[in-house]
């Protein structure tokens, strides 16, 4: 029966986005199945927000159809093997239609669809700071799992840490906490590795070189007796300086570089060359300028945001909570996680996240609010009913395209409830986590310092203020 909704989903999607030939990649993250769409003008965006099991549809660089967790990587991996390629791979084009017996005609208007689809892409995506957005995205995104199984279980192990201090668990117990931290390193002592891979992989360079450059910034093999000169400011470099955001600027300066290299090495020797200049210079650069510099802007970013949460407190907690789901469906948000790892790096911990978190609380506690006033509409709470477990679990997307953005009002007093709780958390102060990934209540493991408490605290605000701004003033009026 699962099999055959995932196959239905997978048919009803290619069918409202003009088929499986207007699609030109597919890939997916935790809740949406994301399309690069050759010709928007097929795409009947109300047949496919009203298919059976589809929450919602978000316009963006990519045209992205909620599904849900587990669902979509189901349903994501079924139309890529409906269309014989792999996630991330480009589809057949067009063009192969020849081999099918379509006429001239056809393939000549197929053609001309593709290149004003392209045209309208190009036009859409002309916006240098969404292109950056859209590749922050595309290099993070694939990491998210990874984030999440390994933040748990790090949490897991600064728990137990934390049991061997009080004396409530045996000192025999931290070679479980070291082994735990063995695994949870394996993506955060290496991050700079993954992140040079998937940027290079994003700017079209090879992705080994990617993962080179990424390992530079680790300074493996310094002599620590003679460290290398910081020449800005006249100390000496340190390991990690610059952060991923160096690291992505390196890796797209090494994919210009790479792209002109072969274009003029010959083909005889392209594979020695260009490898071998290309490392050399952006290595040499990345070392002695991208470091310093990119030190000093993410010391100053952190340091900024630092010093906005700890000084405005409740106000600060309470604009961020209000205004973070806003950002979230303009695509803002995607520039915030290499300021989370970058705050982590530096200071053990992101002050940001568990604010942010209260967002998807607030929608939760007005989802409840809407299951107590709406009861009558059995389509909306069973709606309400699938996506509230996940939703408490920190994965607001269900609930937001499938119950409060539609709607309307209900967003709002939703954003008001986040509002309430990053005010709480805000008021505490210091509440931070040790990784990123999970939110809601599968954040709490995450929370450092023994702040669980006070990150519990404003969740429970968060629902209660999303519930009590609902229930009172973000009915619909038709719905009343």
């Amino acid at each position: 029966m699962a099999d055959e909704k995932i196959q239905r989903l997978a048919r009803e999607i290619y069918e409202e986005v003009g088929g499986m030939g207007n699609v030109e990649k597919l890939r997916h993250c935790m809740t949406r199945v994301r399309m690069d769409i050759r010709d928007y003008d097929k795409v009947d965006l109300e047949k496919l927000k009203a298919i059976d099991g589809v929450m919602g549809v978000v316009e963006d660089d990519t045209l992205q159809v909620v599904i849900g967790p587990g669902t979509v990587n189901k349903v994501a991996q079924e139309m890529v093997d409906m269309a014989g390629v792999k996630l991330g791979e480009a589809f057949p084009s067009s063009e192969t239609a020849a081999g099918e017996g379509k006429s001239g005609k056809q393939l000549v208007e197929e053609k001309a669809a593709q290149m004003k689809a392209e045209q309208k892409e190009k036009h859409k995506n002309s916006s240098p700071f969404k292109a950056i957005l859209k590749s922050i995205s595309n290099i993070f995104v694939p990491l998210i799992p990874a984030f999440v199984g390994a933040g748990i279980i790090g949490g897991i192990a600064a728990v137990m840490s934390n049991l061997i201090v009080a004396g409530d668990i045996g000192t025999s117990w931290q070679q479980y906490v070291d082994v735990l931290n063995i695994i949870k390193n394996g993506i955060f002592a290496y991050l700079a590795l993954y992140t040079g891979i998937n940027s290079a992989s994003e700017f079209g360079a090879t992705p080994a070189l990617g993962g080179i450059i990424g390992g530079v910034t680790m300074l493996t093999g310094m002599n620590a007796e003679a460290p290398l000169p910081n020449l800005f400011t006249g100390g000496t470099l340190s390991a990690g300086q610059g952060g991923i955001i160096g690291v992505i600027f390196a890796v797209w300066l090494l994919s210009l570089l790479e792209k002109q290299l072969h274009k003029v090495i010959p083909d005889s020797i392209d594979i020695i060359v260009t490898p071998t200049i290309t490392l050399l210079v952006i290595g040499l650069a990345t070392i002695f300028l991208i470091m310093p510099v990119a030190g000093v802007i993410s010391n100053s970013l952190v340091g900024v945001i630092n010093t906005i949460l700890e000084r405005g407190g409740m106000f600060a907690g309470f604009t961020l909570g209000l205004t973070f789901l806003p950002m979230v469906m303009f695509g803002l948000h995607q520039i915030l996680t290499p300021i989370h790892m970058e705050m982590i790096a530096q200071t053990g911990q992101t002050l940001l996240l568990p604010i942010l978190a209260m967002a998807g609380a607030g929608q939760v506690g007005a989802a409840l609010a809407l299951w107590v006033r709406c009861r009558k509409d059995t389509k909306l709470v069973e709606m309400i009913k699938g996506a509230l477990p996940v939703g408490i679990l920190g994965i607001g997307e269900p609930l937001i395209y499938g119950v409060t953005l539609p709607l309307g009002r209900p967003f709002i007093t939703a954003c008001i409830g986040g509002g309430i709780g990053g005010a709480v958390i805000g008021a505490f102060g210091n509440v931070g986590a040790i990784a990123i990934g999970p939110s809601g209540a599968a954040l709490i493991p995450l929370i450092a310092n023994n702040q669980w408490l006070a990150y519990v605290l404003g969740l429970l605000a968060a629902y209660a203020g999303g519930f009590a701004a609902t229930f009172f003033f973000g009915i619909p009026k038709d719905m009343k």
